[in-house]
């Protein structure tokens, strides 16, 4: 498997299965369109998987952790320690996703793509990109050749999600720095100055948030990403879970399977995806808006409107999973709601 083989794959959206997912929404007995963007969504994956029979029975969602060298430069609350901790606590279904998801009846993938000096446990999936990342404000933080690889390993993990038979993906991602390197690779894509892009995180003082923004200012000047390459820009300033993430959305779009995007880190990796083959935003669903300065900014060049605006911050895939079950509710009135001609109503008819 390549990357251009993954890109060649993906296709633009199926408009003849979106059209007859839309013609069977407005026979609901239902003002037309009265569910708004959840009717969207239902769409969207028609479109995408080419059928208006959408099933999103399966779900799973896919957390890639992962450590990050800038965050010896003070730019967290916390140590890299932490990402090792919460990858444990993942593997035994105790953090905040798990609980959410075992409510919105969704499998949880806890993955390894670089948490540094971790060792493995039983239920997270060693797939090691290296020993966490380098420190980008000295260089690089990682080569090409692990960034490509990181990609491709997401692609696969959504691919074999696909084989699997999950029919919705949720992103989620867990690595202690991993706003600092968002922020740095949204600023370069979006040609945003980095003080616009760059928020608290996990809660950070206004001396560590003015430390934050130095930081990768620094990094930024000493790297010089290529905007037009966003390969080249998850190399320089971003990390292996970013890298990854990227990856699963692309290899859902070539798979057709519809993708969750989460919060801030996690519509960045899409908009690294989406730059890269823009036909892969259409797999692609907006769960919620980060409270992230730069959450909506992202959301809005991808051209996704949220689900949900619940000033959600937390990461690990949460923001994702709790849109599952608005997406079930509404497949339960695309399904089972009672028809025009059933209800013996005369049906509505569009006005402009």
């Amino acid at each position: 498997m390549d990357l251009h083989k993954i890109i060649t794959n993906i296709t633009p959206p199926d408009e003849s299965a979106r059209e007859a997912a839309r013609e069977r929404w407005n026979a609901c007995a239902k003002p037309l369109g009265s569910l708004g963007l959840l009717e969207s969504a239902i769409e969207d994956i028609a479109a995408l998987t080419g059928s208006a029979e959408v099933e999103l029975d399966e779900k799973a969602v896919l957390v890639l952790c992962a450590d990050n060298g800038v965050v010896r430069h003070g730019v967290t609350q916390t140590d890299s320690g932490v990402t090792a901790a919460v990858a444990r606590n993942l593997a035994l279904r105790r953090t905040s996703v798990c609980r959410m998801a075992e409510v919105a009846h969704c499998r949880v993938v806890p993955v390894d793509m670089g948490i540094v000096d971790f060792p493995g446990c039983d239920g997270v999936l060693n797939r090691r990109i290296g020993n966490g990342t380098a420190d980008f404000t000295q260089g690089a933080a990682m080569t090409r050749e692990q960034a490509e690889r990181a990609i491709l390993t997401g692609a696969e993990l959504a691919r074999c999600e696909a084989v699997r038979g999950t029919k919705l993906l949720a992103l989620g991602e867990m690595g202690i720095g991993n706003t600092t390197t968002a922020s740095a690779v949204a600023s370069v894509l979006l040609g945003r100055s980095v003080q616009d892009v760059t928020g608290r995180g996990a809660g950070l003082s206004d001396e560590a948030l003015e430390r934050k923004i130095k930081t990768i200012r620094r990094g930024v000047s000493t790297n010089r990403p290529a905007a037009w390459d966003a390969v080249d820009v998850l190399t320089k300033v971003g990390g292996f879970d970013l890298a990854g993430l990227c990856g699963v959305c692309l290899g859902a779009a070539a798979n057709r399977v519809p993708v969750l995007l989460d919060g801030f880190p996690s519509t960045v990796a899409a908009l690294c995806a989406a730059r890269m083959c823009p036909d892969a935003a259409c797999a692609m669903l907006a769960s919620h808006v980060s409270a992230e300065p730069a959450g909506a900014m992202v959301l809005k060049a991808l051209g996704k409107r949220p689900l949900i605006t619940a000033e959600m911050r937390l990461g690990e895939g949460t923001g994702a999973v709790a849109a599952m079950p608005l997406l079930d509710m509404a497949l339960a009135v695309y399904r089972d709601a009672y028809t025009f001609t059933e209800g013996g109503i005369v049906p509505y008819t569009p006005q402009c």
